[in-house]
């Protein structure tokens, strides 16, 4: 059973995270035209999508708590620089073309959904990792032993 559920929440920490890379993989041409001279929007799309696809590999690959927070940092730290680009203009940060769009489309909602399907299912396979390993049966000998 606890197979089971650890799979089941990586599936849907995967299908958030392949939302997200998707999502700016798509953009990404778009908005190439937005640029400081040293990088441009485009290319931090192609970043962030590369990175979540990262992070869904690993998580594919074994369910831990590091992989599970790095899921967590990759897909919270997208829907929060998404939504304060959406309400404030940052303006440009050193090689960080100024993103600011104040508009909600389509792509850039499937976006969030996306991220935040992935922030949730990684923060509850974070909590049933802790609650497996409080309950495993070798910490519970362990334990027993240092009484």
């Amino acid at each position: 059973m606890n197979a089971f559920i650890r799979w089941s929440l990586a599936g849907v920490v995967v299908i958030g995270l392949g939302i997200d890379a998707y999502t700016h993989l798509d953009l990404a041409r778009e908005f190439s035209f937005n640029s400081t001279g040293t990088v441009n929007e485009g290319v931090l799309f192609q970043l962030e999508a590369a990175v979540a696809i990262v992070s869904g590999l690993l998580i594919l690959y074994r369910q831990t708590l590091l992989t599970a927070g790095f899921a967590v940092l990759v897909a919270g730290g997208g829907a929060a620089l998404l939504v304060v680009y959406r309400y404030v203009d940052v303006g440009k940060i050193g090689p960080v073309p100024d993103m600011y769009e104040p508009i909600w489309f389509t792509e850039k909602v499937v976006s969030l959904v996306g991220e935040l399907i992935a922030v949730a299912g990684a923060l509850v396979l974070i909590a049933v990792l802790l609650v497996q390993r409080r309950h495993s049966p070798r910490e519970s000998t362990r334990s027993a032993v240092a009484a």
